[in-house]
């Protein structure tokens, strides 16, 4: 059973920071993109970042210079460095991969979401 397992957040302070880490496992072949969304209470889930497998980003205007994405293909690992935390980012975290390569065909999966709570 392929799946995504995420970890890292927390309770942090306003002007803190946290990482996000998010691993598949499973029998996988390949992934394409991985990105992390997020929701908040009340609103729609929103795209936070994203990267391709040859390491192309984009990121949320709300995020960009304070959010960085990265990932380890080796590990099926992506990554979210939150730096410069602010309340509004408050909000459950979701990793997804749109296209896992297994044997028995392309999937998308999403993580169980993490909490990330920023408040002082």
């Amino acid at each position: 059973q392929v799946q995504l397992v995420e970890s890292g957040g927390g309770l942090v302070q306003p002007g803190g920071s946290l990482r996000l880490s998010c691993a598949a496992s499973g029998s996988i072949f390949s992934i394409g993109v991985m990105g992390w969304y997020r929701q908040a209470p009340g609103k729609q889930r929103e795209l936070v970042a994203r990267i391709t497998s040859l390491g192309s980003t984009n990121y949320a205007d709300s995020v960009k210079g304070r959010f960085t994405i990265s990932r380890d293909n080796a590990k099926n690992t992506v990554y979210l460095q939150m730096n410069n935390l602010k309340p509004e980012d408050t909000a459950v975290y979701y990793c997804n991969a749109p296209g896992v390569r297994t044997a028995t065909g392309f999937f998308e999966l999403w993580g169980q979401g993490t909490l990330v709570t920023v408040s002082s």
